[in-house]
Formats: C-alpha cells, sequence, structure tokens
C-alpha cells in the first residue's frame, strides 16, 4: 500500500462521490478510483459498498481508515521530526464561532510560538458537528463545553484540554440607566430592578445551535423570568443592542471586556452560568505537533 493511496482513500471517505472527492484533490475521479482499487486488491476485500455513483463506506473501510489515518500521521510525524521545527503545520480547528472568538488567538499563538510558518484554519461548526468532523479527520481539533463531549468522549477516543471557563454575565451597554453609577466595569442591582428593563436574547444556543428559546443564553427565566423585547442569533447583532443601551443581555464575560460593556451583578441571582471551554483531539492519530500544541494550551493547574 502507498501513503498516496492511503490519503487518497481518506479524501474519498469525506465525499458521496468519487467526483466529488476528485474535485477536492484536484483529480479526475478515474484517478480516485485506480487508487482505491489498488487498496481493495492488496487488502483482498472491498472498502465501499457502491449504489449508481454513490459511495458508502462499509466495515472493512470503517476499519482501514482508522489505520490510514493512524499511518498519514505518523508519516507526517516523523517527517517533522526529521525537518525540525519549522515545517509546515496546517492547523484545522471545528468550532462554534463563540468559542472561536474566546479561544482562536490563543491557539494562533500557541501555534506561532513552536512553529513560525504554521497556518491555522478556524471553521465554525456547532458543538456536535465539531466533534463528528473531528472523528472523520477532517479537522485536527475541536472546542467544544463539558456537555457534547461527554456524551461522545467514551465511543470515540477522543481526549481533552481544559481551555478555561464560560462564566455568563449581565451585560449594559455604559449609556444605559442601570450602568450610569458603575465603579470599575460594574455595578450591583437587585433582581428587581434588572427585570424592569428589555433584554435581547438568543433564540437558539449559542454553542450548540439547538431552538432553546428563552433558554438559549442560560439564564434561569424559570426562577427570574425576564422581558425579553429582542431575539437575534447574530452575536455581532446582540453586542449591537446592548452597546447601544436598547436592552440587557446574559452574555460571557470576555465579550463584555471586550466590547467595554458593564457588567451587571444581580445581587440577589440564585444561580450562576458557567461552562468549561475544551480542546479536543484525538491522539491515536494526531501527529506530534498535535501533542505538542496541546501541552503549550494546557492550563497550569492541568498540567
Amino acid at each position: 500500500m502507498e501513503l498516496s493511496d492511503l490519503r487518497l482513500f481518506v479524501t474519498a471517505t469525506r465525499h458521496r462521490t468519487l467526483l466529488q472527492a476528485a474535485g477536492e484533490l484536484n483529480l479526475t475521479a478515474s484517478a480516485v478510483s485506480r487508487a482505491i482499487r489498488r487498496l481493495e486488491d492488496a487488502l483482498h476485500a472491498p472498502l465501499f459498498d457502491r449504489a449508481g455513483k454513490s459511495l458508502r463506506l462499509n466495515a472493512a473501510g470503517q476499519r482501514l481508515r482508522e489505520r490510514a489515518l493512524a499511518l498519514l500521521a505518523l508519516a507526517e510525524q516523523t517527517r517533522a521530526e526529521f525537518e525540525g521545527a519549522d515545517f509546515g503545520v496546517r492547523c484545522r480547528v471545528a468550532a462554534p464561532p463563540l468559542l472561536q472568538w474566546r479561544f482562536g488567538a490563543d491557539i494562533a499563538a500557541a501555534l506561532s510560538t513552536h512553529y513560525r510558518d504554521a497556518s491555522l484554519a478556524l471553521r465554525p461548526a456547532w458543538e456536535d458537528d465539531a466533534l463528528e468532523a473531528l472523528a472523520r479527520g477532517e479537522v485536527d481539533f475541536a472546542i467544544v463545553t463539558d456537555e457534547p463531549l461527554r456524551d461522545a468522549r467514551s465511543t470515540s477516543g477522543f481526549e481533552a484540554v481544559a481551555l478555561g471557563a464560560l462564566t455568563m454575565q449581565v451585560a449594559a451597554g455604559t449609556t444605559h440607566a442601570l450602568a450610569l453609577k458603575a465603579r470599575g466595569g460594574s455595578v450591583r442591582a437587585t433582581s428587581a430592578r434588572v427585570l424592569a428593563h428589555d433584554f435581547a436574547c438568543p433564540s437558539r444556543s449559542m454553542l450548540g445551535g439547538q431552538p432553546r428559546g428563552t433558554r438559549a443564553d442560560g439564564w434561569r427565566d424559570d426562577q427570574l423570568p425576564r422581558r425579553i423585547r429582542y431575539w437575534a442569533d447574530d452575536l455581532q447583532v446582540l453586542l449591537s443592542l446592548v452597546r447601544r443601551g436598547h436592552a440587557l443581555a446574559y452574555l460571557p464575560a470576555f465579550a463584555l471586556r471586550e466590547w467595554g460593556l458593564v457588567q451587571i451583578r444581580v445581587s440577589d441571582c440564585p444561580f450562576e452560568c458557567v461552562q468549561q471551554a475544551h480542546l479536543v483531539w484525538r491522539p491515536v492519530v494526531a501527529a506530534g505537533w498535535q501533542a505538542r500544541l496541546v501541552d503549550a494550551l494546557r492550563l497550569p493547574e492541568a498540567a
């Protein structure tokens, strides 16, 4: 078996037809087909179930795909060790836009520290989709929070390193009535005062993309019901509504800092929404540079 054929095979597993795979590789469909036939002849087993022009990976193909990913990763790692630290790393990360915003720059900084010519591709994806892309070998890492990782971790060979917590806070623009007496970027207020004002809220989870209505941002409306006047699933629109003083919103603390918003500390709020974010990878098929990046991003208390 040739590594070049394994690369073509792995690419083909991400598509429904040979033509689609060939388009990604800038080859003809017949060239991809020949590579797959060579592998099938070498292994004495078909790798796909074919129905017309459609391809569906069968059990043998699934086993080979896992082995091929490991072999290709080992080949890349070996090349890197002989070429030195400056080989061309191409890091692909799938994550929801909110998590990209919070941690994308941290990943870029860690990459550039060890690999000067490294490139970083941040692919927007909801958490479950990001983990599926990682399982298929389409990306090198995914960034997700606890719940989707807990559901997928037992059967996928995933490992994770904690990146940091997302702590939600009530946010106001500096011209909002509640923020006029703020000191040091925050002000205290009772829930009665806070809930007397309009809120802006996404209708879908900012991490998973599921329709969740008033629960989408993590606020407990069952305990402290809000008056939601504005619905905005686009985070930039939501932040703009808050910054201009039109509404309050329940947002991650880092967004408040970056947008110069005021934290409204609700003195009698009985709950807090905190979610831990993780960088997820698959060590069994990972290249050496991925392990080095994970070590660079590992929080001191987790080291």
